[in-house]
């Protein structure tokens, strides 16, 4: 698979891609990143991806060429058939079902964005899909690249060692949170392993591990909602 990421600071990325699980992925040539900063495809001499946004107000935009041109390189080099992604916090939300749509497709392209958005021409111009993680404030759309990026590189096949321990993570399944884990030793500080853990009696293991994770998702749940009233 191929991940494009156009980003005014693609040094941020070294740390991410070069460790864990997605310097496995891209050893293993089953992910292959490419980043491209949008300076590159500027006119003027001082190479100003952003501007004083029309009209007056705070802040800068990015401008529209930078990013178009930048875009339509990497299209022309890279395939013409690539999923488009604006990252905004106006897009739609992303989830795990998301990450499961991205890991089928050949090719995504992920447009970080920063300063005070982008030039509504942009979205005209390209008709980009558009995500935000979260509902909270960003210095810019890398660090929500970086975690698109992890969570669709581990859903490809072959990346993880175990199929099984793919399936059983959050959210997979029934979209339940991931039930309580314990290794050794059996107890610490008076706390003990559940008993069920250790019976080896694999029915009644799966069975808790059901139940807590429904558990879980509901406590957490309900106080989500509570917490979003007040």
């Amino acid at each position: 698979m191929k991940i494009d990421v156009l980003t005014l600071f693609p040094g941020m990325f070294d740390g991410i891609l070069s460790e864990s699980i997605l310097r496995i992925a891209r050893e293993k040539g089953l992910l292959d990143v490419g980043l491209w900063d949008p300076r590159e495809f500027t006119t003027d001499r001082h190479r100003s991806a952003d501007d004083k946004p029309y009209g007056g107000g705070p802040g800068m935009v990015m401008k529209v060429e930078p990013v178009v041109r930048c875009t339509e390189h990497v299209l022309r080099e890279r395939g013409e058939g690539a999923h488009v992604v604006l990252l905004t916090p106006t897009g739609r939300r992303f989830r795990q079902s998301t990450a499961e749509e991205f890991a089928g497709k050949d090719h995504v392209i992920l447009i970080c964005g920063h300063y005070e958005g982008f030039d509504e021409r942009v979205r005209e111009l390209l008709e980009p899909d558009e995500l935000s993680v979260g509902d909270f404030v960003l210095s810019g759309g890398e660090t929500a690249a970086m975690v698109i990026v992890d969570a669709v590189a581990r859903l490809l096949q072959g990346v993880l060692g175990s199929a099984e321990s793919l399936m059983e993570e959050s959210f997979s399944g029934e979209g339940l949170l991931e039930y309580p884990q314990y290794t050794r030793p059996a107890e610490y500080r008076g706390l003990k392993v559940p008993e069920v853990l250790l019976s080896g009696h694999h029915e009644n293991i799966r069975k808790w591990r059901q139940d807590m994770a429904r558990r879980i998702t509901r406590e957490r749940r309900m106080k989500e909602r509570s917490d979003e009233a007040t």
